[in-house]
């Protein structure tokens, strides 16, 4: 009789992201630089590149893989951006931050104290991948966030209109 085995893997969590990166090998060693990630597989593909890669950042996995566009696998930069945010919380986002952008990662969105009480601020990775940096600093009622968002929205709208 087989031993039965966990419908998800141990180490991983419900939804892992998958992402197609060209250069997928330059784009695993700027997460090992840029966000802490530890290399946990890496299969080359026949014709050389990454064909699949596990990296786990903090206690969540990442896979990714290089473009294959002769299969329809294409990555942000063979589409000209992304619609999809990778979301990261870490103990510091400063530091993290920091050290991503000088990995090389573009700056989107500066770090700033939100009305939803985190830290949080953008980058875009050098493979066009963009990462949402936050460190949870507050607990906030959905009341108070809500009265916090209209006020930040109303100083946005006056801004932009003078």
């Amino acid at each position: 009789m087989a031993t039965p085995v966990s419908p998800i893997p141990c180490g991983f969590h419900t939804l892992t992201p998958h992402l197609v990166i060209k250069n997928a090998g330059a784009a695993i060693d700027f997460y090992k630089k840029a966000f802490g990630a530890e290399e946990i597989c890496r299969m080359d593909g026949p014709g050389g590149g990454v064909m699949h890669a596990e990296l786990k950042i903090g206690d969540s996995m990442l896979f990714l893989a290089d473009e294959f566009p002769e299969m329809g696998c294409k990555g942000p930069t063979s589409f000209g951006g992304t619609p999809v945010t990778l979301h990261l919380y870490v103990d510091d986002v400063d530091t993290w931050f920091n050290r991503a952008v000088a990995q090389g990662a573009a700056l989107k969105m500066p770090l700033m104290d939100m009305f939803w009480g985190d830290r949080y601020g953008q980058v875009t990775d050098p493979f066009g991948h963009v990462w949402s940096l936050a460190t949870h600093k507050e607990d906030v009622t959905p009341e108070e966030c809500a009265r916090r968002a209209a006020e930040c929205m109303g100083k946005a709208l006056a801004a932009a209109a003078a």
